[in-house]
């Protein structure tokens, strides 16, 4: 009997209202507008794990979307990302009501030392019992460097520059301060933890100079599992050195295929194996118990959604203002400093402010798949096999309506093919995804930084 590859899924979403299908939020059975109370989170990660969802990856932004008509109007009225609260407070609550469900949440390396951040980490990772992920994000809005440190954003490449040492920072606080056998909780010999198998950190680099030791003991992952989500070759190229999970956009699988062998040819390069990177499609699903209520339930959801609001996001992602041209003008779409990969997709397919529109019809840019349980599962194994993807990152376009609809529609059907869990595995996220352990492998490259492994020399 052939053993099939089993789909990862994570439930994609923001602390936010409108996160990537936009005006969703006027829904009668939408509770978005609830994203402020612990009851949202604390139900919507019940609901997950009941699902067997191996995470809620819980996206964030610094900043406003403020280039579409050149300013705040469309996204403040639809909600657009905007208000949006900091997502990393959700996390104890949400861990505390499950025991299993991961939670991947977005932090900008901008945002904060490396050194306060590592503590953040590790408690997090500590009060989750390993079950913590960071998805790496630069940024690319103009609007947050201005609210934090005035100026422009600095060159997208240059941002990645900035992030390779921002990990190597991490990686020596995280992986090499601090022994396994540090502490020893002896009340007896009067010693918690032995000053012998604690050392400081020393880093000179071009961006940082740290000397200190990590103020955490050494949680159970260590380093948390790591997301990236850039497509650049920059982007790419710093996926191939650091991420385990990669979350790509694509609107076919023949795009995606390529995304994935690409993201893995750039972690063979960077010594690891392929094996070592999951590759995530964001995707919307609309499921019925038939064809017919599925396709009218998606023409109820048309009825709220907010084309102009997606197209507002879309604009802050290119650094491009559409409220500028009319529906069928050329659009310039030069390289920008903002989603490299976004701008070069649109200006490949020479896209015009009414494609966009039409593509952006429920208020967001994931390919949206409408049906049974039988015809969306054949849909979610055909992207999975010939895509050559590990799962998904499901967008909510109604809450929870999106996420429990695919659980008691789709999700039987998948397991029924065995092409998904029935129960979770032991152990912290990175065991469940990977099924080797809860520490990072020898080959990634935060292992040069562990004690006993190599110096913790100066950066130069």
């Amino acid at each position: 009997m052939t053993v099939r590859k089993q789909i990862r899924l994570n439930a994609f979403n923001m602390n936010c209202v409108g996160h990537i299908n936009h005006g969703l939020w006027t829904h009668p059975r939408d509770r978005s507008a609830e994203y402020n109370t612990l009851d949202y989170w604390i139900d919507q990660a019940r609901l997950l794990e009941r699902g067997l969802f191996d995470g809620l990856f819980i996206a964030d932004i610094i900043g406003v979307y403020d280039v579409y008509g050149g300013g705040i109007d469309v996204t403040a009225r639809e909600a657009a990302q905007l208000p949006v609260n900091e997502p990393t407070l959700l996390v104890p609550a949400m861990a505390a009501a499950t025991k299993h469900l991961g939670f991947g949440i977005t932090v900008n390396v901008h945002n904060e030392a490396p050194y306060t951040f590592a503590r953040r980490l590790s408690t997090l990772d500590h009060l989750t019992r390993g079950r913590i992920g960071w998805n790496i994000v630069t940024g690319y809005l103009d609007s947050a460097h201005r609210g934090q440190s005035g100026g422009t954003l600095p060159d997208h490449d240059r941002r990645y520059d900035f992030a390779d040492e921002y990990l190597e920072v991490l990686y020596k606080l995280w992986e090499g301060s601090w022994d396994d056998d540090a502490v020893r909780r002896d009340r007896t010999a009067r010693l918690f933890a032995d000053p012998a198998s604690i050392r400081p950190v020393s880093h000179r680099g071009e961006f940082f100079d740290v000397e200190g030791y990590h103020l955490s003991e050494p949680s159970i992952q260590r380093t948390p599992v790591l997301y990236q989500a850039g497509a650049s070759g920059r982007g790419r190229a710093f996926a191939g050195r650091h991420a385990e999970c990669v979350f790509i956009s694509a609107r076919d699988r023949t795009t995606a295929r390529e995304a994935s062998r690409a993201i893995r040819a750039e972690a063979v390069k960077a010594g690891r194996a392929p094996e070592d990177v999951k590759v995530f499609v964001g995707i919307a699903v609309i499921p019925g118990r038939t064809r017919a209520e599925a396709e009218e339930k998606r023409a109820e959801y048309l009825r709220h959604a907010s084309p102009e609001a997606g197209l507002a996001h879309f604009s802050a992602s290119t650094g491009i203002d559409f409220a500028r041209y009319g529906l069928d003008d050329p659009i310039p779409y030069g390289p920008g400093n903002a989603i490299q990969s976004a701008t070069a997709a649109a200006a490949q397919r020479r896209l015009t402010k009414r494609d966009l529109l039409g593509e952006l019809e429920l208020g967001g840019r994931y390919s949206v798949l409408v049906g049974d349980a039988v015809s969306i599962a054949d849909e979610l194994q055909a992207w999975v096999e010939d895509a050559e993807v590990d799962g998904f990152n499901l967008s909510r376009i109604v809450v929870p309506e999106s996420f429990a609809d695919f659980i008691d529609i789709v999700i039987p059907e998948l397991q029924d093919r065995g092409l998904y869990k029935t129960a979770y595995a032991d152990g912290s996220l990175r065991a469940k995804l990977f099924d080797r352990g809860d520490r990072l492998p020898a080959r990634h490259a935060a292992h040069a930084f562990r004690a006993g492994s190599t110096p913790l020399a100066r950066a130069v």
